[in-house]
């Protein structure tokens, strides 16, 4: 488990339908231990519990796995694995590399399709669901002020302002997290088509003219012209500054985070005001905004704190082993009781990253400048 990681990648529950189907199930010792699920748990849902990291990796057909491992820890692992889990295929050339060398045929949870099948199996989605929760509840904390309106013998409080900027499965949870706290709530996104979303959850949309803009076959957002930017940046500075929380949820597909709120825009916001940037993980959405920290910019908190899920590493954990389980499921030969790597399907083609000794996604292929096969 990668170091400050609270998150499971799977639990006794999947663990039991999984060895109920026919597979060998192991699992490290103590892997429940952040979510205070014990060892006992697993091995009453039919699995064993593998103290020898290296046997197991080595004795393995699949590894299950929450972030990228190390190579180190794959050491030993045998051709024609298969390795499950959030690998971040964008971010570590040597280790797609190196696992396609190996023969290991990769699967990254990040690549898995928008599309209804796949739905079950979204783990960008339902971790992002978290994360827009809890960036809610973090600028809350900070606030020095409530988010709801009051009305009190010594007077009315007004309702605090946030801006949610990015209309994703984030920023959805993070509008209709704000409105249960009794905020009001303004959002944006480049995508018209989700303003009838935001108005469902009470929400106001901010309309920025920006020309010709739209959305990619898996939902999201396309990447702006710089002209397009800066006409985004000056409509959404206004609503900047009359907010009392800006979080930003924009991110785009294997790409660093477009920089859509300047230190300026930042600078113009009320002393004790919050910012929260949730695409920090991919450079950030915020000029100022520092990894893993809080910065303080004239008087406004800038939040830059990764992993926001696994600040709720119970429900984190529920919603990922599900996603991975679907997962298994769907692919289980039931007559040969083991995964079935169908290169014909369309959710193994979009998240299959290396496979027959090379990197066989097309899209990192391109990436890495490695040409075609």
């Amino acid at each position: 488990m990668r170091s400050g990681e609270t998150r499971v990648p799977f639990l006794p529950a999947n663990v039991k339908k999984l060895a109920d189907a026919g597979a060998a199930v192991s699992v490290a010792p103590g892997l429940g231990s952040t979510i205070r699920v014990p060892d006992t748990d697993y091995e009453g849902a039919g699995a064993s519990i593998q103290a020898d990291h290296a046997s197991g990796v080595a004795e393995a057909d699949m590894i299950v796995c929450l972030r990228r491992p190390t190579l180190a820890s794959l050491s030993g692992i045998r051709e024609g694995t298969i390795l499950v889990g959030m690998l971040e295929p964008f971010g570590e050339p040597d280790f797609l590399r190196q696992t396609a060398e190996r023969g290991v045929n990769c699967l990254a949870m990040e690549m898995i399709p928008r599309s209804t099948i796949a739905q079950k199996m979204d783990v960008l989605s339902s971790q992002a669901n978290l994360a827009g929760y809890m960036a809610v509840l973090l600028a809350a904390e900070r606030l020095p002020k409530i988010l709801p309106m009051m009305m009190t013998p010594a007077g009315t409080i007004a309702p605090a302002r946030v801006f949610i900027i990015g209309v994703g499965v984030a920023g959805l949870q993070a509008i209709a997290t704000s409105k249960r706290l009794g905020a009001r709530v303004d959002a944006f996104d480049t995508r018209p088509v989700v303003e009838e979303q935001v108005q469902s959850l009470g929400a106001k949309f901010v309309k920025i003219d920006l020309g010709e803009t739209g959305q990619t076959e898996q939902g999201y957002a396309k990447e702006l012209t710089p002209e397009q930017q800066e006409k985004q940046r000056e409509g959404m500075a206004k609503v900047c500054a009359q907010s009392d929380v800006v979080i930003t949820t924009a991110q785009l597909c294997g790409r660093p985070a477009p920089k859509i709120v300047t230190r300026a825009m930042v600078e113009g916001m009320r002393p004790g005001s919050v910012v929260v940037d949730l695409a920090i993980e991919t450079g950030g959405n915020v000029e100022g905004a520092e990894l893993d920290r809080e910065v303080d910019i004239n008087g406004v908190c800038v939040v830059g704190l990764s992993n926001l899920p696994g600040r709720v590493p119970a429900v984190a954990s529920q919603m990922y082993s599900a996603n991975v389980g679907h997962l298994l499921d769907h692919f289980w030969s039931k007559e040969d009781k083991r995964f079935d790597l169908d290169l014909e399907d369309e959710i193994i083609k979009s998240c299959l990253i290396t496979h027959g000794g090379e990197i066989s996604h097309p899209m990192i292929r391109e990436r890495m400048g490695a040409g075609t096969a």
